[in-house]
């Protein structure tokens, strides 16, 4: 068994067309039923807007590995200075159960995060294909920062601008390597005039209540930043990762499944995307939501590619 930190992480490196594969193949292993994912359950004590969560899978195909994310989220500690998300990953043989290597970083979760928004991306450009783009991302901490590298990679010359928001100031030097960024001063301005807008945030309300821009794509990452009264204009565009797991917790799905009616059977899934085609079933002009809940399956693929990546040394 191995024990691996950010720092291996960091010196292996991020090649989000790879890590995007990945994501990819875990996809097709869904579709094709070869895999394996329990409800996830919510530990929550004293303070109820804090979570330990427990992610357990089974992902079959070229990855077959099982395993499971143990991830706590504290919205309130970046008033501390501390990050809001802990996790480690456990991964375990799939044919014997051994425990072959344990991540002890977020970093990994945070990977995975970015290179599922990036899998939607990318299936939204193939399908509309448009020369430039304009992307806003609201929420600038460490979700937000890996979605901006994300964009850059995925994206390239095509992004015409990049515009950010957040609620606290945005350091200059994570922004000073890019000469198609800004910051603004509203959500706003990071949502009206963008194809491809991003939440990650960590907002205990929705806020969210003006028309997207026809044809535009919307990475809800955060999951509760949209009032339910924008429902009209996503309806019939909507994609969730699992309904099952997203329809809970009082994320945006859940709102507009109690409040607007909306039900699985409205909705596309995230297999619908990669073996269904179903972007291209949309109209061009449809604003385009994902959802994504985060999937264990997407952790236990994720880890197991960082795990193949080079020699470590046994602990």
């Amino acid at each position: 068994m191995v024990l691996l930190d950010e720092k291996y992480i960091i010196n292996a490196g991020i090649d989000w067309n790879r890590t995007i594969d990945v994501i990819e193949d875990a996809v097709r292993c869904i579709g094709n039923s070869d895999f394996s994912q329990p409800i996830k359950p919510y530990l929550r004590y004293r303070n109820l807007r804090n979570r330990i969560i427990a992610m357990p899978a089974f992902v079959g195909g070229d990855i077959n590995m099982a395993g499971i994310k143990w991830i706590a989220s504290f919205p309130d500690n970046i008033k501390q200075g501390v990050p809001r998300a802990h996790s480690v990953v456990i991964l375990n043989n799939a044919d014997t159960g051994e425990p072959v290597g344990i991540f002890c970083t977020a970093l990994l979760s945070i990977i995975r995060t970015a290179s599922v928004s990036g899998l939607l991306l990318r299936h939204f450009i193939r399908q509309r294909n448009p020369d430039k783009v304009k992307v806003g991302i609201t929420g600038f901490g460490p979700i937000g920062q890996y979605h901006l590298k994300m964009c850059q990679a995925l994206l390239g010359e095509r992004i015409e601008r990049i515009s950010l928001f957040d609620i606290r100031p945005i350091d200059a030097v994570l922004t000073d390597a890019y000469d198609n960024v800004e910051v603004v001063d509203t959500w706003e301005a990071a949502f009206q005039s963008a194809d491809i807008f991003i939440t990650c945030t960590v907002s205990d309300a929705p806020y969210i209540n003006i028309p997207p821009k026809p044809g535009s794509l919307h990475l809800n990452v955060s999951l509760r930043d949209y009032r339910t009264d924008v429902y009209p204009w996503f309806k019939g565009a909507i994609i969730v990762d699992d309904w099952e797991e997203v329809c809970r917790e009082k994320t945006d799905i859940e709102m507009l499944h109690l409040e607007q009616g909306l039900q699985k059977e409205d909705t596309r899934s995230i297999v619908d995307v990669v073996n269904g085609d179903c972007l291209a079933q949309f109209p061009p002009d449809a604003p385009v939501m994902f959802n994504p809940m985060g999937m264990a399956v997407f952790d236990i693929a994720i880890g197991s590619y960082y795990l193949k990546q080079a020699p470590v040394p046994a602990v």
